[in-house]
């Protein structure tokens, strides 16, 4: 299986669809469909008009040729297609012309591309807000850890002192 393009009738990209491998070329599907379902207890008989009013319109395409990257809208060009069809009856090896296009216009493009403005969502501003307490606890962390450090060094400095001997006078 592989997935496949779907296309309106103007050939506007509509979905993608999962078709067997072996699919190629472009086929119609249809809006409505012209199966009845026999009921055995009746007998379906259509006449001429029935007919002709059960014709189904067509929906749109299914395409065997790859979109590709990089359209926003792809649109599918029937008319080339077509046009591409009756040159291989001439021309055997005829080469497959670009048969998608961007659906789009600039301007929408443009809408659709222009940056939007930033608004936050809750667990953005709460994600925020943990950022902030993080930095604020790591701040702390290290003032404590300076204050600490002050704290040893004045530590050391009264046990260097007591362990001096008094007995020579010296006041320090």
């Amino acid at each position: 299986m592989k997935a496949v393009p779907k296309v309106n009738t103007d050939g506007l990209y509509i979905e993608d669809v999962l078709v067997d491998d072996a699919f190629s070329g472009v086929v119609p599907f249809y809006a409505g469909s012209v199966r009845a379902e026999l009921n055995p207890e009746t007998e379906l008989r259509e006449t001429p008009e029935a007919e002709e009013e059960q014709k189904p319109e067509i929906a749109g395409y299914l395409i065997g040729v790859p979109v590709p990257a990089g359209l926003f809208r792809p649109r599918f060009d029937l008319a080339a297609w077509e046009a591409y069809q009756e040159a291989l009856k001439d021309r055997p090896q005829e080469q497959l012309p670009d048969l998608w296009a961007e659906g789009l216009s600039q301007e929408e493009i443009d809408e659709l591309t222009k940056p939007q403005p930033m608004n936050p969502s809750e667990m953005d501003k709460i994600g925020e807000q943990l950022v902030q307490r993080e930095l604020e606890a790591l701040e702390l962390k290290q003032q404590n850890e300076a204050l600490g450090a002050q704290i040893v060094g004045l530590e050391l400095r009264v046990l260097s002192m007591e362990i001096q001997p008094k007995g020579d006078g010296a006041n320090v």
